[in-house]
């Protein structure tokens, strides 16, 4: 029987060609799964999982590592053997090292990401989705160690060293991981309502994970400093376990109907039967890029969302934002920072899918709606990210804070409006190669984003350090709630059919 010829059940209950112990562990999960009469709904509770434990990693890191270099480089501009209180680190000169090394990290982890974004992609195409993402929780377990072994190694390893820890992220790093992982859920949904209510709890859980790690960093940083190294450590291994538990791609019915049609380029069978070279598939992508942009709706959509991750930048800066300009300690402000969990859950969870179920059928209605809800999105970015950098006390900070909330759907509507038929129906071949291009629609977005997030990081620490120097600590907001209000403009210019 070909894998056209399969059901559901059918696909789901073949496990993937292993052998050994991983293979009699993997079939018996499978085996269990299939007594279940939804497969796609369990592979999407998998999906999920994963999404938890990577985004959780991520989130409890960030806080730690600032705190942790900051406390190395109070160190030596004490000339101290012992820790100094870290009332004492929040001097412009620690702070602008920090803000340096952190600046720097960040731009190596997304420029790695990015530069390898489209040969990952293609080798997932070939060799299956479940292999790159075994191989893309490598770079995140190298970085904690390498962030322990700065912590453990003072004397032979400076806190300049940490920048190191971003090197692997060549082997793929959130670009990669966001284009799998969505591609995946895509491919399980049943229809477009579901796909965007797949994407709005994905967004929602990265979101409020996002928020809500600073706080299981900050508690976790109480009872020792490294723990939330070795926490994440935990859960990039429960990741890589649950990652063997997903089906391949060759165990996915490849469902010619649109609604079920991955995201992110073809099913692994399509690029294993292909002789076409790894270096031929690449043009051929970049060529896809060139025909997806080539229509006037689709090329401002992309342009805006590029300015909105350029913007979006910002929010790695607001834990050393806070400690330093209200000289709160780092885990003050984690906690500070998880308060916003509460109104990014309630929009992500229950407002922005109640808005998608009622768009109904009207295809056109749900463009206009998202387009609207959109706006109103980078409104609130707007209006809160320049409340943030004009806040001079903690008190105005507060309310700032749950007002750039509000902007957090954005991702979830720009998604739709992305995979939207109206935003297609001028891509350069129509018919079969607007299918073929809109195939790959989600890795394009993600591309778009990385490059923002790779000239925003940069761009917002520079304007961070010199903010510092000058006293102007608000600046990289202020520049954020510009690059947004130009997002809004690029926005607001997209004509629908």
């Amino acid at each position: 029987m070909s894998l056209g010829e399969m059901d559901e059940n059918d696909a789901f209950q073949t496990g993937p060609p292993t052998s050994n112990l991983y293979s009699s562990i993997n079939d018996w999960c499978w085996r269990v799964l299939a007594r279940f009469p939804r497969p796609s709904r369990h592979a999407m509770w998998l999906i999920y999982s994963l999404l938890l434990l990577v985004n959780l990693t991520n989130g409890i890191s960030n806080l730690p590592l600032n705190r942790l270099l900051e406390r190395r480089l109070c160190r030596k501009y004490y000339d101290s053997d012992r820790d100094v209180d870290e009332g004492l680190c929040k001097v412009d000169s620690v702070q602008q090292d920090l803000a340096w090394i952190m600046g720097a990290f960040e731009t190596l982890w997304i420029a790695g990401d990015f530069v390898t974004t489209i040969p990952l992609t293609f080798l997932a195409e070939r060799y299956g989705r479940k292999k790159i993402l075994l191989l893309n929780a490598g770079p995140r377990l190298f970085m904690l160690f390498w962030i322990l072994s700065i912590a453990h190694f003072e004397d032979s390893l400076p806190p300049r060293a940490a920048i190191a820890g971003a090197s692997l992220s060549v082997l793929g790093g959130d670009t990669v991981f966001n284009s799998l992982i969505y591609g995946l859920a895509a491919q399980a949904a049943e229809d477009r309502v579901t796909r965007a209510i797949y994407f709005s709890r994905m967004t929602a859980l990265t979101s409020v994970i996002g928020f809500l790690s600073p706080a299981i960093a900050a508690a976790a940083m109480t009872i020792q400093p490294s723990l939330p190294f070795w926490l994440g450590s935990v859960f990039m291994v429960l990741a890589l376990m649950i990652t063997m538990l997903l089906p391949t791609d060759d165990d996915i019915p490849d469902d010619a109907t649109e609604a079920r049609r991955p995201l992110i380029s073809s099913p692994t069978l399509k690029a294993q039967a292909s002789r076409t070279s790894l270096t031929a598939s690449m043009i051929d992508r970049v060529y896809s890029l060139v025909a997806a942009v080539a229509n006037r709706r689709l090329a401002l959509l992309l342009l805006s969302m590029f300015l909105t991750s350029l913007a979006s930048a910002d929010t790695k800066l607001l834990a050393q934002y806070i400690s330093k300009r209200y000289h709160w300690s780092f885990s003050s402000a984690g906690y500070l920072l998880s308060a916003k969990a509460i109104v990014n859950f309630i929009l992500l969870t229950f407002v922005v899918p109640f808005f998608l179920s009622t768009q109904g059928a009207s295809q056109s209605l749900s463009d206009g709606a998202n387009v609207r809800y959109a706006k109103f999105c980078l409104v609130s970015s707007v209006v809160g990210a320049f409340a943030i950098g004009v806040s001079s006390v903690i008190w105005e900070l507060i309310p700032s804070l749950a007002i750039y909330a509000l902007g957090v759907p954005l991702s979830v509507f720009t998604l739709s409006l992305a995979n939207s038929d109206n935003m297609w129906t001028d891509a350069e071949g129509g018919g079969a190669d607007g299918s073929n291009t809109h195939n790959r629609v989600l890795s394009i977005v993600m591309m778009v984003k990385t490059l923002g997030s790779l000239v925003g990081a940069p761009l917002m620490a520079l304007f961070w350090y010199y903010g510092i120097h000058v006293s102007f600590y608000g600046s990289p907001y202020i520049l954020s709630s510009l690059v947004y209000l130009c997002a809004w403009c690029v926005l607001r210019n997209i004509r629908l059919q």
